[in-house]
């Protein structure tokens, strides 16, 4: 098992690090492999709607969201964790997310998701529903824990006060292992579910 994680906060050291250190090690303890990408400092810019990558199968910008999707790919599951701005995820994570789910080619049903916030106080559940609508949208079932998946803290470190948080992400990791390892025993007894042909309908007449 893989865990992808994506640390969509520009501070590399900050409570949404600790957060997913804190996953980190349960995940470790279950025999899961993980790797952790850090995007929210990096220069990502947002999808230009081109639909390059509908022939290429790949992102006409060639940056972090290229290199990060064959270890999307690979990876048996996905966490998102941000800090929340406006009662809302890193723009540059947004970004990030947008491109790399249009423009990846293979399918992601049965991958498992989970999105992690982290916030000094509010915006944490408005942060946390927009980061589950990507894996919604793609047939990737979403980890839950024992809480919405947040922690608090504004300054760095102070994420590690916060008990119930942390455990909410010990808990999310297990949960997580659990979906993952359980997912795969699935898809080798009975594969993954029968798909239909796309039906895409708008509505303008």
């Amino acid at each position: 098992m893989k865990v992808l994680l994506v640390n969509g906060s520009p501070h590399l050291h900050g409570n949404t690090n600790s957060a997913l250190q804190e996953m980190i090690k349960i995940f470790h303890a279950e025999g899961v492999e993980t790797e952790v990408l850090h995007i929210g400092h990096k220069a990502v810019r947002g999808c230009i709607a081109c639909r390059r990558c509908a022939q290429t199968g790949r992102c006409v910008f060639d940056d972090e969201v290229n290199a990060a999707a064959p270890k999307f790919a690979e990876c048996d599951g996905l966490v998102i964790a941000s800090p929340v701005y406006y009662a809302s995820a890193n723009a540059t994570l947004i970004a990030f997310l947008d491109r790399l789910f249009f423009s990846t080619p293979f399918d992601k049903t049965m991958k498992v998701g989970a999105s992690v916030v982290v916030a000094r106080r509010g915006g944490l559940s408005s942060t946390f529903d927009e980061l589950n609508k990507y894996f919604t949208i793609c047939g990737m079932p979403v980890a839950s824990s024992q809480y919405w998946n947040s922690v608090h803290g504004r300054e760095p470190g102070e994420a590690l006060q916060d008990g119930e948080g942390l455990q909410t992400m010990r808990t999310l990791a297990r949960n997580m292992t659990f979906l993952m390892k359980a997912i795969a025993l699935g898809k080798e007894k009975y594969g993954l579910p029968a798909k239909e042909p796309w039906i895409g309908t708008h509505f303008v007449r």
